[in-house]
């Protein structure tokens, strides 16, 4: 089975996800502060260590002010 998380559109939904918090000035301790999780799960989560869930992801995209529909949109 193909595995989503080295595909290159997951890839890219990542970096939209990394860039929003980069241009917010946020570290990843900070925004690993915002969605109650250790900063380590942001490294991993950016580096395509791990996959986001569905509700991480959704906490992601709440703690960055980012619509997640349009981060979904980018996996068409």
């Amino acid at each position: 089975m193909f595995k989503s998380i080295s595909s290159e559109k997951y890839l890219a939904l990542i970096g939209w996800l990394k860039d929003a918090r980069n241009e917010q000035n946020l570290s990843m301790r900070d925004l690993a502060s915002l969605i109650d999780e250790p900063h380590q799960f942001i490294g991993k989560v950016e580096s395509a260590e791990r996959r986001l869930d569905v509700y991480e992801y959704y906490q992601y995209c709440k703690a960055l002010n980012l619509n997640p529909a349009e981060g979904l949109d980018r996996l068409k």
